[in-house]
């Protein structure tokens, strides 16, 4: 996730002082001097970190932390409404005009995932909200373009407004807007063409089509890998075009984060969503609340929900507690729970997503190995439908025969025979001892029952 750099030291930092009973100034000041470093290491703007850090110091040396009766943990309170208000404070929801259709205009750098986005935004619209959007190809300079953007119609089986490559991109912005109103689309998204820096040229034609369709939605798409360049991209564009929001690409790599941090301190515009992803799917509405909690170890159980919510069957996942609780788990529902866990994205990525994971013993930084759930899947999809239901029936050359058709080897199969027995065990004896503590007989209290 980005922000693990930033993240570890500023845990590192807070864990020092959250149990104290008492916290001086000289202690808030040795913190500050930490949180700062750890900041500036993350690539957020300077300027943002000298007015944030001021911020924090004052309220942590002022009466809600001094008088608190726990000041460790006023101050990590105060860190993380913060950091949400680095961000933004609150999500800003995209635009929704009174009168349809709604225009979006898609702006930014070439290779920024512009063209990406715009599907991911059309995806997006039609599955969350039910709308009903229309893709519109304005950028007629960069080679393929305009053949991406209907390449991901197709896949999304969506509608793509283009007049080729030999049409202003004023006129097509402008007919894309005309032929919205006549299929009853309710938003329009123009895909418009980006430079390798900002220039003159770009900034008038984006200014022709702002004119010319006057968007509710200005959207600038950056990439957040780019760092403190990202800051000045913004800064420009917002400056020439007056932007209403930022779509932060690539805020799963390997990247520092301090774009996400610092656009909305320097542009005042809010950062309306970010890519998670390179699947089509992977665009996420902007949660500034969600992320200071990710930051600080604190989880982010509500995005978690809202993956299950999209990806889990709610009826099939009712009948699978039920048999989980009666220990008559198949290995045909382990494979569904599997693939309905995998539905929702990579597992270290919702590792993340949980409250104090990231500390617990083993699992600090910890890598799921994908290719080990593979194995086991290949396990399970090389067994017959008699021995999925009913693995008491393995014999030695039913193992061969499953080892050999999944490409594994006898040993992986008996681990997973007897860590999928163990497991019905252990739910059983979990279920068993519920009943008894509902009962009055006592019994053990298991926080996730």
């Amino acid at each position: 996730m980005a922000f693990e750099g930033l993240a570890e030291r500023l845990q590192g930092t807070l864990d020092r002082i959250k149990g104290r009973g008492k916290v001086s100034e000289a202690d808030v000041k040795e913190m500050m001097r930490e949180v700062r470093l750890a900041l500036l290491e993350a690539d957020v703007n300077f300027k943002v970190v000298k007015q944030f850090i001021n911020r924090v110091k004052e309220r942590a040396v002022g009466q809600e932390v001094m008088k608190s009766l726990t000041p460790g943990q006023q101050v990590i309170k105060v860190v993380n409404e913060e950091l949400q208000e680095l961000m933004g404070g609150e999500q800003s929801k995209i635009a929704h005009a009174q009168k349809p259709p709604t225009v979006v205009m898609m702006v930014g750098l070439q290779g920024a995932g512009k063209t990406t986005s715009t599907a991911k935004l059309a995806n997006h619209l039609r599955k969350k909200h039910n709308r009903q959007p229309l893709m519109a190809a304005a950028d007629i300079y960069r080679p393929a373009a305009i053949k991406q953007l209907e390449t991901l119609g197709e896949q999304l089986n969506m509608p793509v407004f283009s007049l080729g490559d030999q049409v202003s991109p004023v006129d097509i912005a402008s007919q894309a807007v005309d032929k919205a109103k006549e299929e009853h689309n309710d938003y329009v998204l123009i895909d418009t063409a980006g430079r390798l820096h900002v220039d003159e040229d770009l900034m008038d034609e984006l200014l022709q089509i702002k004119e010319k369709v006057n968007p509710d939605e200005i959207l600038l798409v950056v990439d957040a890998m780019t760092g403190q360049d990202a800051v000045n991209v913004a800064e420009s564009f917002n400056e020439q075009l007056g932007l209403t929001g930022v779509i932060l690409t690539k805020l799963d790599g390997d990247t520092r984060g301090g774009a996400a941090l610092s656009v909305k301190a320097v542009t005042d515009t809010p950062i309306k969503f970010a890519g998670m992803g390179e699947k089509i799917d992977q665009l996420e509405p902007f949660h500034p609340e969600r992320m200071a909690s990710r930051i600080l170890g604190m989880g982010d159980v509500l995005s978690l929900i809202e993956k299950a919510q999209t990806n889990v069957d709610e009826e099939r996942a009712k009948e699978l507690e039920k048999k989980m609780r009666n220990a008559d788990l198949t290995f045909d529902d382990f494979l569904e729970q599997l693939e309905q866990v995998r539905s929702m994205g990579p597992l270290d990525e919702l590792l993340n997503m949980m409250p104090g994971m990231n500390k617990m013993k083993g699992l600090k930084n910890a890598q799921v190995d994908e290719s080990q759930i593979g194995r086991v899947e290949a396990i399970v999809r090389s067994m017959t439908k008699d021995e999925k239901q009913n693995p008491s029936l393995m014999n030695a050359s039913r193992k061969r025969r499953i080892a050999k058709g999944s490409g594994t080897t006898i040993q992986d199969v008996n681990r997973l025979l007897k860590q999928f027995e163990d497991m019905k065990k252990m739910m059983k004896q979990m279920s068993s001892m519920q009943k008894g503590k509902k009962k009055g007989k006592g019994g053990f209290n298991f926080p996730f029952m």
